[in-house]
C-alpha cells in the first residue's frame, strides 16, 4: 500500500485513492460477470442452434421439406388473417343490407313484396295497381303507391344515395301492333313511365316523386324473368309488375340470400 507521503505527492489523499480503487474492482467484477453472462448466452445459443439442426436432419430423413413446411405455415397465417379479414367485411355488408331491409319493410304495410331476386334486393310492384290492361298511363291507385315509395327513399339518406333500377315485367300473352309493337316494348314503356314520375317534382301537373334523376334508370324485360307460372291467371297478374331493384355497390357483390 502507498504511503500517505506518496499519495498526497500523486494528489490524492489516502482516503480517495482508496475509493478509487474500490470503484475500480466494482468495475472489475462487473466486467468479469458480464463475460461470464454472454458466454453462458453463447454456449446456450449453440446449443439451441445444434438442436434446432438436429431435428431439421431428422425431420428430413422422415421426408419432411422444412423450408416447404415453414412457407406453408406463413401462407396459412396470411390465408387465416384474410379470412378474418374478410368476414369482417362480411359482417359489416349483412348489416348495411338488414339495414336497408328494415327500412323498406314499411312498404310491405302497402301490401308490396320486398324479397331477393337474382342477388339483388327488390320492390315488386303489382302491374295491374299501376295500370290498366295493356296501357302504360299511371292509374290513380297506382301513382298512390309510387308516392308511398318515393316518400320512404326521400326520408332516408342512405336509401336515397342508392342507384335504383326501374324493371317492367309482362305476362306471357303475345302483344302486336299498337304503339308498343310487343311485350318488350309494353314492358320498357311502364318501367318509363314509372321513371318519369318518381322523379318528377310534386308540383308538377300530375304530380311527382322528386327523386334524383341520375339515380334511376328504366328496363323492359317483356315476358322473359316470371316469377310465377305464366300457365294461370294468377300466375300471369303476379308475372306483370314493375320492380323497384337496389342496385348493390362493388363491395356487396356476395350471396345476399345468405343475410336473410
Amino acid at each position: 500500500m502507498l504511503s500517505p507521503t506518496l499519495a498526497i505527492g500523486c494528489g490524492y489523499s489516502e482516503d480517495e485513492w482508496q475509493a478509487q480503487l474500490a470503484k475500480y474492482g466494482k468495475l472489475n467484477d462487473q466486467y468479469s460477470q458480464e463475460k461470464q453472462t454472454a458466454a453462458q448466452l453463447q454456449s446456450d445459443l449453440d446449443a439451441a442452434k445444434a438442436r434446432v439442426a438436429d431435428l431439421t436432419s431428422k425431420l428430413q430423413a422422415m421426408g419432411v421439406n422444412v423450408e416447404q413446411l415453414t412457407t406453408e405455415k406463413g401462407q396459412m397465417q396470411r390465408a387465416l388473417e384474410e379470412y378474418k379479414a374478410r368476414a369482417a367485411q362480411l359482417e359489416a355488408i349483412k348489416q348495411r343490407f338488414e339495414q336497408l331491409r328494415q327500412k323498406l319493410q314499411k312498404l310491405t304495410n302497402l301490401g308490396l313484396k320486398v324479397q331477393i331476386r337474382h342477388n339483388r334486393m327488390v320492390i315488386s310492384l303489382p302491374g295491374d295497381v299501376l295500370f290498366a290492361s295493356g296501357q302504360d298511363s299511371l292509374k290513380e291507385e297506382g301513382r298512390t303507391v309510387l308516392n308511398a315509395v318515393d316518400d320512404v327513399i326521400k326520408k332516408d339518406a342512405q336509401l336515397s344515395a342508392r342507384y335504383f333500377q326501374i324493371a317492367g315485367h309482362t305476362d306471357n300473352k303475345p302483344l302486336s301492333g299498337g304503339s308498343f309493337k310487343d311485350n318488350w316494348g309494353l314492358s320498357a314503356m311502364r318501367a318509363r313511365q314509372v321513371l318519369v314520375y318518381m322523379v318528377a317534382s310534386p308540383d308538377a301537373k300530375g304530380g311527382g316523386g322528386g327523386l334524383d334523376a341520375t339515380h334511376l334508370h328504366a328496363a323492359g324485360y317483356g315476358e322473359t324473368d316470371p316469377i310465377a307460372d305464366n300457365g294461370t291467371d294468377e300466375g300471369r297478374q303476379a308475372n306483370r309488375r314493375v320492380e323497384l331493384v337496389l342496385m348493390p355497390d362493388v363491395g356487396e357483390m356476395l350471396d345476399l340470400k345468405s343475410l336473410i
